[in-house]
């Protein structure tokens, strides 16, 4: 069985574009204060729900024994949220996949309801295969028959993943915890420069917690000798949290 007094394991899922630098300064924090961790590699640029699959094919390889609470920056956090929702801990139909429970969820820059920047990156890369297949025989959908850019389609505001994810129950067994970046304190609406503060939010879920950063700001240092990201406290504070409400509930 699950032992209520051990901390929970950590589950890191990195968002779009993300070569895998984004933990670097989470990590060393999660293993001073004891906490096993793990990283979630996928092709980022994939349709999130297929990421999401991956997700739960990969499952079987974490303890089943350890409570899991799971971390996402940027999109990372909607394939946590599709994999929680639809694969480990679905609502009123049977779990689609055994194992590792999830304690918790914590959203860093996760555009719950869309981002105007993956509007702009769609036609961007539209207009990049433009440019490069005038000669030969380019098709403006080949880019989404091939498989890239899927990921951007799903993040476009209103898009066909997004409402099916949103219109989805969410299990109240799993709390869920929301943290967001303010870029300029003139311009809040502009959130951190790439997800708007009105775009963090997700139905049922407390008010996000937010920053003075930038997107990947709240999560990693630029230079060494910056402090500590100002997302990394609260995740830490949520988890100490989290495991404190475990150890409780089973007395």
């Amino acid at each position: 069985g699950v032992d209520p007094e051990r901390r929970p394991g950590v589950l890191l899922v990195h968002g779009l574009d993300e070569p895998g630098g984004i933990w670097a300064d989470l990590v060393p924090a999660l293993g001073a204060a004891g906490f096993d961790t793990w990283e979630f590699l996928y092709p980022n640029d994939q349709g999130v729900d297929i990421s999401a699959d991956l997700l739960a094919a990969s499952w079987s390889d974490l303890p089943a024994d350890q409570r899991l609470v799971l971390v996402g920056h940027s999109m990372g956090g909607l394939v946590i949220r599709d994999f929680v929702s639809r694969w480990r801990h679905p609502v009123a139909v049977p779990q689609r996949v055994a194992g590792a429970s999830v304690q918790g969820v914590i959203l860093a820059g996760t555009p719950n309801q869309g981002s105007e920047w993956a509007r702009l990156r769609v036609w961007l890369e539209l207009r990049d295969q433009w440019a490069a297949g005038r000669q030969s025989g380019f098709s403006p959908l080949g880019g989404l028959r091939d498989g890239t850019g899927a990921a951007k389609i799903d993040l476009v505001p209103g898009s066909a993943f997004l409402e099916q994810l949103n219109a989805r129950p969410w299990p109240v067994t799993v709390p869920i915890r929301i943290i967001g970046g303010i870029l300029l304190e003139s311009t809040p609406i502009l959130g951190d420069g790439v997800v708007a503060a009105e775009s963090l939010a997700v139905s049922g879920a407390p008010e996000p917690i937010m920053v003075g950063a930038s997107h990947r700001g709240m999560l990693k240092r630029v230079f060494p000798s910056d402090p500590e990201p100002p997302a990394i406290p609260h995740i830490m504070a949520l988890l100490d949290t989290w495991r404190g409400q475990a150890s409780r509930s089973s007395r």
